[in-house]
């Protein structure tokens, strides 16, 4: 155990993560030259198209007869879940800083994640090789943060290799070998310690079932074992042990410190859960008291959606998939809803937009399903007149006006990194989306720390985009839920063909209504297909009317087969197409289809 060092390299998004993670597999020889492509570690290809990194990703490497075991995880707010379990399960970080960019929003984030942990932190600097690298800069900005020594910053380049050897010796002389927790004794005389593995991951296998990853804190877990997790209480065999190389590779056995995968055999992905502790069935051991680890907390989704299959019959397969990505994100909720509009689904809680995106684009690709997404909300706390307090994830459960004595909604701790220079058009911004300035914070004469209290809504649709916007690309975000507080909002109907879209259906600001009103039905305007009629846009509140469009219809030209004669039989035919047109609309047949895509750019919007 003594020549294990487990770390995990933290950053702020597209500060070369991935990249110095190919370079120390190249240098330990993990991945053969002729396989070694870029972002190996990123193993969706969403990931590789995107440039970020969406799932953390665990890799043994052998250096200087060292076990060297890295997890590389995401830099994206919407992820921070998955860099949490990734520090629960190593002893170090390293702290990678873009040499261009300097410190992030999300760089603070994670590094106060890996302080709550008590990690050893690496600092160091990427991109050295860049034109627009200031080291000197950025080096006095890690030395104010963390009250480092100079020379304890590395600089290196994850694309060239500079400096990558450096860090895999700092590793292993700066990051302690795994400590022994208090072990238990087996309760069964003359087997040592009892094995407690953490569970800090899962993925599903269609032929071995869900295969768990694991940090072995205790013991010791042999191939063909039989296995207990304690949380659930079900019981298996481990058909497989191993590391990842980083493909799965069999070693029969995983011993205290090392990280590793069981193969479970579970069918049923719920019985596998992130932050269950698995230990060693055995029915004169079962129920003796192994004392489980300390798990994970239970994320709180602030973003929700309903995901419905296009095709009903789709429902099955729909609730298979989420269920298997639920294993795989473990940030993800999700439980049943029925729609009178759109049939059977489910409401889906995430965190951010991109999280949305993502588990979308994920449906689509990986399980080939075509879906109906709802406009995404957050969670509101309404109280009722008769005393009663419900929690409202969907527009449609949003009571009567005349019932509801208050609303409150989530509002978020919001931090805002940018060059001094933008300060003006991000405080603008920021309290024109209801902002309540705190306080700024200098982290050097020309970069600053902007503080704000903020409602949850107003950042999660288009607030990323436009701070990117106001400050050319430079500030950074993070936010943290903070409290409820009271709101004056009001659902709004969106209205196709004089039929509520319940998809479409939001809980707006009574103020805002009439902007965010025809901003959707613009988009309708642009995105929707030309009917055979003329279609009526609009958007309701309250039965009232605030903004509305119309799609004017695809006119066939009856006319063509004229050729000279009297103008009245052209105006005959013209008549005779508006009233089959105004037929077609009494006759039902007036209803319109809403492309899919047309929800996504309304979300953009």
């Amino acid at each position: 155990m003594t020549n294990i060092r487990n770390f995990c390299i933290i950053a702020h998004i597209d500060h070369g993560k991935s990249t110095l993670a190919d370079r120390m597999l190249e240098i330990t020889g993990t991945v053969e030259k002729r396989k070694m492509k870029n972002q190996v570690l990123d193993r969706m290809d969403l990931e590789r198209e995107r440039g970020i990194t969406i799932k953390l990703q665990p890799v043994t490497m052998n250096y200087q007869g060292y076990i060297l075991n890295l997890i590389d995880t995401p830099g994206h707010v919407d992820f921070t879940y998955e860099v949490s379990r990734s520090l629960a399960a190593v002893e170090g970080a390293i702290l990678l800083v873009d040499a261009t960019q300097g410190i992030q929003a999300q760089t603070l984030a994670n590094l106060y994640l890996a302080i709550e942990q008590n990690l050893t932190i690496i600092p160091v600097i990427n991109k050295i090789d860049l034109p627009a690298a200031n080291i000197e800069k950025t080096k006095k900005e890690i030395i104010n943060l963390l009250g480092c020594k100079k020379e304890e910053i590395i600089c290196a380049s994850g694309k060239s290799g500079v400096g990558v050897e450096e860090i895999l010796k700092a590793v292993i002389e700066r990051v302690p070998a795994p400590k022994h927790t208090s072990p238990q004794p087996s309760p069964l005389k003359g087997e040592g310690t009892i094995l407690r593995a953490l569970i800090f991951d899962s993925n599903f296998d269609e032929y071995r079932g869900v295969v768990a990853y694991v940090r072995i804190v205790d013991g010791k877990v042999k191939k063909g074992e039989k296995i207990f997790l304690i949380a659930t209480g079900v019981k298996s065999e481990a058909l497989d042990v191993g590391i990842f190389k980083p493909d799965y590779k069999s070693t029969d056995s995983l011993d205290t410190g090392q990280i590793g995968y069981i193969v479970t055999g579970f069918k049923d992905v719920s019985e596998c859960r992130v932050g269950d502790t698995v230990t060693i069935y055995k029915s004169s051991n079962l129920g003796l008291g192994v004392e489980p680890l300390q798990g994970y907390k239970e994320v709180k989704p602030m973003v929700f959606a309903g995901v419905f299959p296009r095709e009903g019959n789709d429902f099955q397969e729909l609730r298979e998939a989420i269920s298997k990505l639920k294993l795989n994100d473990a940030a993800l909720y999700y439980e049943p809803e029925q729609s009178h509009a759109l049939g059977f689904g489910f409401r889906c809680g995430f965190l951010g937009l991109l999280h949305l995106e993502i588990f979308q684009e994920r449906l689509r690709r990986e399980y080939n399903l075509d879906l109906i997404v709802t406009t995404p909300s957050v969670v509101y706390k309404v109280y009722k007149k008769n005393g009663e307090e419900i929690v409202v994830r969907t527009p449609q459960k949003l009571p009567d006006p005349t019932e509801i004595l208050k609303i409150e909604e989530p509002w978020a701790v919001l931090d805002i990194i940018a060059p001094k220079e933008f300060l003006g058009g991000i405080m603008e911004l920021t309290q024109a989306k209801r902002g309540i300035y705190k306080n700024t914070e200098y982290l050097d004469e020309n970069r600053v720390i902007i503080h704000y209290e903020i409602p949850m809504s107003t950042i999660l649709t288009d607030y990323y985009d436009k701070i990117k916007s106001v400050s050319s690309g430079y500030a950074s975000i993070n936010y943290e839920f903070l409290d409820y507080r009271e709101a004056d909002v009001v659902k709004m109907d969106i209205l196709v063909a004089e039929e509520p879209i319940e998809a479409l259906a939001i809980i707006v600001y009574s103020d805002d209504a009439f902007r965010r009103g025809k901003e959707i039905v613009e988009v309708l305007k642009d995105t929707l297909p030309k009917q055979m009629f003329v279609v009526k846009l609009q958007a309701a509140v309250g039965g009232k009317i605030i903004a509305a469009e119309r799609l004017t219809a695809m006119r066939k030209d009856v006319t063509a087969k004229l050729y000279g004669g009297d103008v009245s039989r052209k105006k005959k035919l013209l008549e005779k197409q508006k009233r089959g047109k105004k037929k077609m609309m009494a006759a039902g047949k007036g209803s319109v289809e809403i492309p899919s895509d047309t929800f996504v750019k309304i979300l953009k919007k």
